[in-house]
């Protein structure tokens, strides 16, 4: 797993290796403190020469100063590092869920994609930060002091055979406990995001039908599930402490004990003794730097493994061919298409597709609410691949066309559309970011939206919320579809997105459709039949087949589904009003 993120951090190479080199190089100039303040002590002192305890006193603090200047290095090239690597990792992580088609979305929950894109990545980036710094200070420390406290005496060192496999067990058991828990925590806090996801973007629903209290209940009931998974992980983390304090002072207490009996026999100095000690405790504080670091690895690697499934999750929908091939217009061929949302199912959402629409054609497609609508739109900019036949666009099948191409051609109008925080004109210009203001003026006229616009204070440059949530359903439809409009397609669907607009700016709307897109292919599904009987085409939908297909007069005569939808709407309207 490690070798796969290797690549986040080349572009950091140099901090890397700097910070290694500065982590190590801090831990020995610490070590060699503890010896120079033996020699003050035993030689210095004991003969009351001032010269050399000056002088030895002088080269402790040049060693302090050295190791000071090393650990800000370290700290430094490590902080370099280790944010490079969580903004590379984001980035990469980003990158692919652009390339994800609709069912590798699905796959996932918004939720737990925004936390695998944060939550994880910031563990991950910490671990790279502190793990530079620590996990090369601490096996130095631990080596180094190790050797030192041998070499001044080795019966005395003995201890340590008893102390640091107590350590070792315990961590072990620690660790192997918690990484379960660390794994769930996270999955916790997706449940805990999912739930604050769906009540802040369905607030005015929640406050509509009077639900708080029962939106705080489902939150709350996430919220203690999260909270006893982290005390479940975290409370067997704190047991690392007090056992490591039990070790340290009882080792300590052991040395005092036998150092003391050694220097009162003459066989140990005073300075070595309490020079010993000190590096007895570098030695344990090594130890416990270790295990911070196998704790915090261990849910690094509880959230390594959910961000790997983000960047290793295959596109459904990707290139089939190197060519970059025009669309040379906007006709579309069902040819036998069968479709499934989901691959193990039985049943087809689309089952026998066949359609021909020619280029600047006009269609209309109604049908019950189930009935496969959006879903055979969907096809024609390849949201989704046909399990079954093939859809042409221009004569070719939508395969054999680079992604960017095909969709660069295809524009679509949702009944429920995004608009992003900026202002208005920076919204329109998604359509054509080098559009003239004289071109989003036109679209915008075209689309009906300049009347509502010319009315801000600001105009264009009207800075729209998160989510256009300023602006009324009606207002973002026809941004939209001046959005749209301004990328100039080959085909342009409209998905229901006339729904929020009156039936005479609906007609409008469709008289600009004419005038403005006359080579445009327009595929308008409705649910108003005054929206589409003046169509080259209505094609009607049922149950994923096509019931029936024609223009408003033989459908009439042909289709029952049509004309009972006809009927009912006509009641008490007047559609050529």
């Amino acid at each position: 797993m490690l070798q796969k993120f290797l690549p986040y951090l080349s572009k950091y190479r140099a901090a890397v290796i700097l910070g290694i080199l500065c982590s190590a190089l801090e831990a020995m100039f610490e070590l060699i403190i503890p010896l120079v303040m033996s020699y003050i002590v035993d030689v210095g002192i004991v003969n009351r020469d001032i010269g050399y305890t000056i002088k030895m006193g002088l080269l402790m603090v040049a060693m302090a100063m050295i190791a000071l200047a090393f650990g800000i290095g370290s700290a430094r090239f490590s902080a370099v590092a280790g944010q490079g690597f969580g903004a590379e990792l984001r980035k990469g992580e980003f990158e692919k869920i652009q390339r994800y088609s609709f069912k590798n979305i699905e796959s996932f929950s918004t939720a737990s994609l925004i936390t695998r894109l944060t939550g994880d990545v910031n563990t991950m980036q910490m671990s790279v930060t502190m793990g530079m710094k620590m996990l090369v200070r601490a096996p130095v420390m631990l080596i180094t002091a190790l050797v030192i406290a041998i070499s001044i005496n080795a019966r005395l060192a003995m201890v340590f055979a008893v102390g640091i496999p107590v350590l070792v067990i315990s961590l072990y058991l620690i660790i192997k406990r918690v990484k379960i828990y660390f794994t769930e925590l996270q999955e916790r806090t997706d449940g805990v995001n999912v739930v604050v996801q769906e009540n802040l973007v369905g607030i005015r629903i929640v406050k509509s039908f009077v639900r708080e209290r029962f939106e705080k209940s489902k939150f709350n009931k996430k919220n203690e599930e999260f909270k006893d998974t982290a005390e479940k992980a975290f409370g067997l983390i704190v047991l690392n402490m007090p056992i490591m304090q039990l070790v340290m002072f009882s080792t300590i207490i052991a040395i005092m004990w036998f150092g003391g009996n050694m220097v009162y026999t003459g066989d140990l100095q005073v300075g070595k003794l309490t020079s010993f000690i000190t590096y007895v405790q570098q030695i344990l504080m090594s130890l416990m730097m270790l295990s911070m670091i196998f704790m915090m690895l261990t849910r690094s690697v509880a959230s390594a493994r959910r961000v790997m499934e983000v960047l290793e999750e295959m596109p459904d929908v990707s290139d089939n061919t190197e060519e970059d091939v025009e669309i040379i217009d906007g006709s579309v061929v069902f040819e036998d298409v069968y479709f499934k949302y989901d691959v193990h199912g039985n049943e087809y959402n689309l089952e026998g597709i066949n359609l021909k629409i020619e280029s600047g054609m006009t269609v209309g497609i109604i049908g019950g609410t189930g009935s496969a609508k959006t879903t055979l739109v969907q096809l024609i900019p390849r949201l989704y691949d046909v399990d079954k036949g093939r859809v042409l666009v221009g004569g070719r099948d939508v395969r054999d066309y680079k992604i960017k191409t095909l969709r660069n051609s295809v524009a679509m109008v949702l009944q429920k559309n995004t608009l992003f925080s900026g202002t208005i004109e920076e919204n329109l210009r998604w359509g054509n970011e080098n559009a003239t203001m004289e071109q989003i003026k036109s679209a915008a006229k075209a689309a009906c939206a300049e009347e509502f616009i010319n009315k801000f204070e600001e105009g264009y440059e009207t800075v729209l919320e998160q989510g256009g949530v300023n602006l009324s359903g009606g207002q973002k439809q026809r941004l939209s579809i001046a959005r749209a409009m301004l990328k100039e397609p080959k085909i342009l669907i409209l998905d229901d997105s006339t729904s929020a607009v009156d039936t005479a700016t609906d007609t409008k709307i469709r008289k600009s459709f004419k005038n403005e897109l006359r080579e445009t292919t327009k595929i308008i599904i409705a649910q108003r039949i005054a929206s589409v009987m003046d169509a080259d085409l209505i094609v009607v939908m049922d149950n994923g087949k096509i019931s029936a297909a024609g223009n408003h007069k033989e459908l009439m005569k042909s289709s029952d589904i049509y004309k009972d939808v006809y009927t009912s709407q006509q009641e008490g309207v007047d559609l050529n009003v």
